[in-house]
């Protein structure tokens, strides 16, 4: 006997399943499965849909996709079965070590206005460090920053990503917006201290840190911006497909 199609007359799916966008199409997609685990869309013991499916739905290859299914194996949430009814089978969700906690603090927090306000401030930073351009020595320190991150070991990287961010924030002449970034920031990495760091997000991290910077040098204030808001997207997918 058949396991039960997940994608049945009525695709309770369908509101979740979407194309991703091309600039984060893996947090994308990882935020998309983790809300279809996290929503009991298809319950414990059940089967995902099949790679094929799944990935032409998400508009992603087969190996994003299992990227995806790898980060959830390895939280504790998916296992793969071989055999003729094999494929991916979400587990029964158990208590994780620290979950009460975590679930504390997100709690106490408006996660979509910490990351739209956290957007706006990132993206007018760097739109305004490329408009009105760096002295020399603030352009120094934004690349010191960059290789930092680049230097950076995994399980230290938090550190000087925030480093990075805060010297946009703070070389964009305002000491307001410098202020309430780091008051975001603070959030925000307690919130990203709820989630795993994966290499595949760090490596796409760092490719766009260093487009914003490039960016930033050349004084290219729309090119700036619109990267900054990729990157701020990408990082607001992964939260909410863990936290929300």
């Amino acid at each position: 006997m058949s396991q039960p199609d997940p994608y049945g007359p009525q695709d309770r799916l369908g509101p979740v399943l979407r194309p991703v966008r091309a600039g984060n199409g893996f947090e994308e997609a990882l935020e998309q499965i983790l809300q279809i685990v996290r929503l009991g869309l298809v319950p414990g013991g059940e089967r995902l849909p099949a790679e094929r499916e799944l990935a032409e739905r998400l508009g992603i290859s087969r190996v994003t996709l299992r990227e995806v299914l790898k980060v959830l194996q390895d939280q504790g949430l998916v296992e793969p079965r071989r055999g003729r009814y094999g494929g991916t089978f979400v587990l029964a969700r158990t208590e994780a070590p620290g979950g009460a906690e975590l679930r504390r603090r997100v709690e106490g927090v408006d996660i979509e206005d910490v990351l739209r306000f956290r957007e706006v401030l990132e993206v007018g930073a760097a739109g305004l460090c490329a408009a009105h351009g760096l002295p020399p020595e603030g352009s120094a320190r934004l690349r010191d920053a960059l290789a930092r991150t680049r230097d950076a070991p995994l399980a230290d990287y938090r550190r000087p990503d925030t480093l990075l961010h805060l010297t946009l924030a703070e070389l964009s002449g305002s000491p307001t917006l410098t202020a309430q970034y780091a008051a975001v920031r603070a959030t925000v990495n307690d919130l990203l201290d709820g989630i795993p760091l994966l290499v595949r997000n760090l490596e796409h991290s760092q490719r766009q840190h260093a487009a914003v910077v490039e960016a930033v040098l050349d004084g290219d204030a729309d090119g700036a911006r619109e990267i900054m808001r990729e990157h701020c997207a990408g990082t607001a997918a992964l939260l909410r497909g863990f936290l929300t």
